[in-house]
């Protein structure tokens, strides 16, 4: 069976429909993303960077692949419902609600922000609601006006270790392609030049290849448990969005230095005793703190894949071929269910599931959708290529 069908049958018959059947909330609006092994609603609580994960989605689906009503009707169930409770009075997002819609906690997170400002975008876009645009671009702003203090009152440290994290410049670099369509070319173009700029050549080292999550406001490293940290999931995600800039931008030397960053990722991170990606890392090899650090996690593993997939598509490079076999063997060997469908998010050293959840309070409709499209559609190109 070719590659590209393996992506397409699982998302269309066996992802897609799970979510479809058992997150939606019909009385308030939104989604249930905290579902067990078998799709049963185990807490109702709403966090809301899924909630505009799964509006994106969905948004996504309708506007690329097919326009297909009841997936747009999925998505406008859960912009309604961000629109009405998911907003502090400064427009900032709350990290979590009730099913209901009560806040239950602050908006300390900028990342439901970011997830947000997606989701009404792509809303925006399939839809034709003008409400929903100008909600992508004041949050948008609201982003940028916070990217130099994330957290701002809701901030624990003291400020004596300042450190800068490479999440935010990470996902800006896709964000503001997602909001392309309601900014301005200037406005694009700038943020691309910065994200580059910092995630190339600030987070990424030259002398070890890596990609550090913390790094001293002057960009130098700091030997520290928060200093030494590398998680290879984010590196990889971040050069599957590096390689679509460097397409955009018809920059070959970004996208070798994408699959360049990709192979060290994949030595460094790879578990030779039992295979699979470790979730964090210590760029010195001592103990990390997160006590999760040795688990296989779901989206790091198809973050892998995406990437693997991008930059063999852009590069046809041998040794990203081989990689891209090895970690897909591992993969769906793993991590789908089955049984009841959909994938499991956490496994253990070993490889067994830690926990059976199909969604919670981090996983929801996204990682596992968004990864089986867009390793879908790159393989038809791969094979599209290889028949002519």
């Amino acid at each position: 069976m070719k590659y590209s069908t393996i992506y397409k049958d699982a998302l269309l018959g066996d992802v897609l429909p799970f979510w479809e059947e058992n997150s939606l909330d019909l009385l308030n609006g939104g989604y249930f993303t905290c579902l067990d092994q078998k799709g049963k609603v185990y807490d109702n609580d709403k966090f809301v960077w899924l909630q505009g994960r799964q509006v994106w989605l969905f948004s996504m689906l309708y506007n690329n692949l097919e326009s297909r009503e009841t997936w747009l009707g999925i998505a406008r169930s859960g912009i309604e419902f961000l629109k009405k409770n998911a907003r502090d009075e400064q427009g900032n997002f709350y990290f979590s609600l009730t099913c209901e819609g009560r806040p239950l906690i602050q908006p300390y997170n900028i990342f439901s922000d970011c997830f947000a400002a997606m989701a009404f975008a792509q809303y925006a876009k399939a839809s034709g609601d003008h409400e929903a645009a100008d909600i992508a671009k004041q949050t948008y702003r609201n982003i940028l006006e916070r990217r130099r203090d994330p957290k701002g009152i809701y901030e624990k440290s003291t400020g004596v270790r300042a450190l800068k994290n490479f999440t935010l410049p990470m996902i800006l670099s896709n964000l503001v392609l997602e909001l392309e369509p309601v900014l301005q070319p200037d406005q694009v173009e700038n943020t691309l030049d910065t994200c580059i700029d910092e995630v190339m050549g600030v987070f990424l080292k030259k002398d070890s290849g890596l990609i550090y999550e913390n790094v001293n406001t002057d960009g130098t490293l700091n030997d520290s448990f928060e200093g030494r940290l590398i998680n290879p999931g984010h590196g990889l995600e971040a050069m599957w969005f590096i390689a679509d800039i460097g397409v955009r931008r018809e920059n070959v030397a970004l996208i070798r230095r994408a699959k360049e960053t990709v192979l060290r990722l994949l030595d460094f991170g790879w578990d030779d005793r039992y295979g699979g990606i470790f979730y964090f890392m210590d760029a010195k090899g001592y103990p990390p703190q997160q006590l999760e650090h040795d688990q296989k996690l779901w989206w790091v593993h198809l973050e892998a894949l995406v990437a693997l997939a991008k930059v063999y598509q852009l590069t046809e490079c041998p040794k990203i071929w081989a990689w891209y076999e090895k970690v897909h063997q591992y993969t769906w060997t793993h991590f789908p269910d089955p049984v009841h469908g959909e994938w499991f998010g956490y496994l253990n050293r070993q490889g067994r599931p830690n926990l059976t959840l199909k969604g919670g309070k981090w996983k929801g409709c996204f990682h596992v959708p968004r990864a089986l499209y867009q390793c879908w559609k790159t393989f038809e190109k791969i094979e599209n290529k290889n028949t002519v």
